[in-house]
């Protein structure tokens, strides 16, 4: 998505979403930099976190910038010791064991997923369910975020269930209207009784 991105993202962060995480695979390291550095001039009042999907090295080239690893990243142990104490480090995870290992490497937080069905996670086997991110968040201290066929409703539920809130992307990107749907995941999240 690249460049397409940018005017997408200046609505995402005019509706208040906290973090971005930037998973652009297909870009170069220096084509991935300049992306971080546009979306990092977007909001100068306003500084949501900012995560680099998997790529340390650009991370590390920016101020502040924290690092999601996936299960194929390299190991939370040394990434940590290359991004420092300071810098947000978070993981994708597949099954309660695997949060439970990830906050006990130093996982500052957990992505969970898919929760619920969704096309581009079918990699990773079929929804974990409601009851799994509940027994997840039961036993992991850290922030928890459930991914996965996400809709305001889903992550009102996941909330209920104990989750920190939620990771989407089709559910925003893939919206009519990005500032309305972020303002209504945002919600749902941050309201719930």
């Amino acid at each position: 998505m690249g460049r397409r991105l940018v005017p997408l993202l200046q609505r995402v962060l005019t509706a208040g979403i906290p973090a971005i995480q930037l998973r652009e695979r297909d870009l170069s390291v220096r084509d991935l930099l300049a992306l971080a550095h546009e979306v990092q001039a977007l909001t100068p009042e306003h500084k949501p976190q900012l995560l680099i999907n998997d790529r340390i090295d650009v991370a590390l080239a920016l101020e502040g910038v924290g690092v999601h690893l996936r299960s194929n990243s390299l190991p939370l142990p040394v990434t940590r010791k290359m991004l420092g104490p300071q810098r947000l480090l978070g993981m994708s995870v597949h099954a309660v064991e695997e949060a439970v290992r990830a906050e006990a490497a130093g996982a500052d937080y957990i992505v969970l997923g898919p929760i619920y069905e969704t096309p581009s996670k079918q990699m990773f086997g079929p929804p974990l369910g409601i009851h799994t991110l509940e027994k997840a968040c039961t036993l992991v201290r850290i922030p928890i975020f459930g991914i996965g066929g996400v809709t305001a409703a889903r992550a009102r539920e996941m909330r209920h269930a104990g989750a920190f809130g939620a990771a989407v992307i089709t559910a925003i990107l893939g919206a009519d209207d990005v500032e309305s749907a972020t303002r209504e995941l945002l919600e749902a999240v941050t309201f719930v009784q």
